[in-house]
């Protein structure tokens, strides 16, 4: 028997052996958690319990457990590498089976799938039909748009000024947006655009009245005006009174480009009137251009956008992450993944950044969790141990043979 226990001995050194031979393979490994080679006594038991005078048996590996720390974080500057910082895996799909990993080296296929190296897709919440927010009750593919961005046709036109208090009215009258001095100051021409995303020229002039606070803004599109002129009126503190919100709905107009009708609405809240001189504090509007694919980044909450060379952002996804009551029990698949088993505990997948979800930090990937130091003092350990169960054989072998030589 006790040849059988130190044999026992060098087949649980041997184990440590290849754990730690693997742990040391797996050190350049992407998203590779280390494992531990953990072992357990044996003892012969009879019919009546075990006696108090029993010698133990030898050992065996209870477990291979791997250690699910945070490993490193390293930027890469690579859009598609995605690293977690925190808890949970990434959910792919392979052939109908769900894997999951920590190893966010994506890449896209021939159709524009993003994919891990070995040809499982990344899964996230899609976009709800609304444009609000993801659907987190549903998985899908992530595919990364290759086309242009559509156009955005232009409905508002946020237009911030200060007109000078000590205004007079213009030397010249009517007023003719052609001769400058028949106006006081105009915000310079905004460009919006229509339904092909053309763009036009939406300019305001603003003509000072004889009355006392208040002017008149003259609106075009194009060089054609857009509705009769709007009243301005200001407060003596030269707060915007009229018109009430500061909202001004131009007539509809019609671009020669074949576009359909453009429906604009001014918006000239915050506006003020005081001081001695004209400041334009803010232009904007809401329409843009098509556009081409500039770059596709990720946010801190797994969102992925495709960015447009028109500055349009378009969510294509939020990065699904699941988690597992005990990440031990998972299933080994190879290639950086692990599977779903009875041990693990039932997944639970939501968002980045949510609950007790971590982080996707994009440009960067998760390095391998193995301390090369400590596998290699490690080996030497399991080497000793290999080396004196060996001798112990020879040991009890030299034993054995004197009691047969006994005359």
């Amino acid at each position: 028997m006790s040849f059988n226990t130190s044999l026992s001995g060098i087949n649980a050194a041997n184990a440590d052996l290849n754990v730690t031979s693997n742990n040391i393979a797996n050190v350049n490994t992407t998203g590779f958690k280390e494992s531990r080679a953990e072992f357990a006594d044996l003892f012969s038991y009879t019919n009546y319990g075990l006696s108090r005078n029993a010698v133990g048996t030898g050992v065996r590996v209870s477990n291979v457990a791997q250690q699910f720390s945070q490993g490193n974080i390293d930027p890469t500057g690579r859009s598609l590498d995605m690293a977690i910082e925190g808890e949970g895996f990434f959910t792919l799909s392979k052939n109908g089976a769900t894997l999951y990993s920590r190893a966010g080296n994506f890449q896209t296929s021939n159709q524009g799938y993003v994919i891990s190296p070995d040809g499982a897709r990344l899964q996230v919440f899609p976009p709800r039909a609304d444009g609000n927010g993801f659907d987190v009750g549903r998985l899908g593919d992530l595919q990364l748009l290759t086309t242009d961005s559509p156009p955005r046709q232009t409905g508002s036109v946020d237009v911030m000024f200060t007109l000078p208090g000590n205004a007079a009215a213009p030397a010249i009258a009517p007023f003719d947006p052609n001769e400058p001095n028949s106006y006081n100051h105009s915000t310079g021409g905004i460009n919006v655009f229509d339904s092909l995303g053309v763009s036009h020229v939406q300019t305001s002039y603003f003509v000072k009245t004889a009355t006392p606070n208040e002017w008149q803004a003259y609106n075009f599109v194009d060089g054609i005006q857009v509705g009769a002129p709007t009243t301005l009126q200001f407060s003596n503190s030269g707060e915007l009174l009229t018109p009430p919100g500061g909202s001004i709905d131009l007539d509809p107009y019609t671009p020669a480009t074949g576009a359909g009708v453009l429906d604009l609405t001014l918006n000239l809240a915050g506006s003020s009137q005081y001081g001695e001189s004209f400041q334009l504090r803010d232009a904007r509007q809401d329409g843009h251009a098509a556009g081409k694919l500039n770059e596709i980044s990720v946010s801190a909450d797994g969102v992925v956008f495709a960015r447009y060379s028109n500055g349009a952002d378009t969510p294509l996804g939020q990065v699904a992450l699941t988690t597992f009551t005990n990440p031990q029990g998972l299933q080994p698949q190879g290639n950086n993944a692990w599977a779903e088993s009875y041990s693990s505990g039932t997944p639970r997948t939501g968002a980045p950044d949510t609950s007790d979800f971590g982080q996707v930090q994009s440009g960067a990937l998760e390095s391998s969790t193995v301390d090369l130091t400590a596998q290699l003092v490690n080996m030497i350990v399991a080497q000793r141990n290999f080396q004196a169960n060996a001798q112990m054989i020879t040991t009890q072998d030299q034993v054995t043979q004197t009691v047969i030589n006994i005359r």
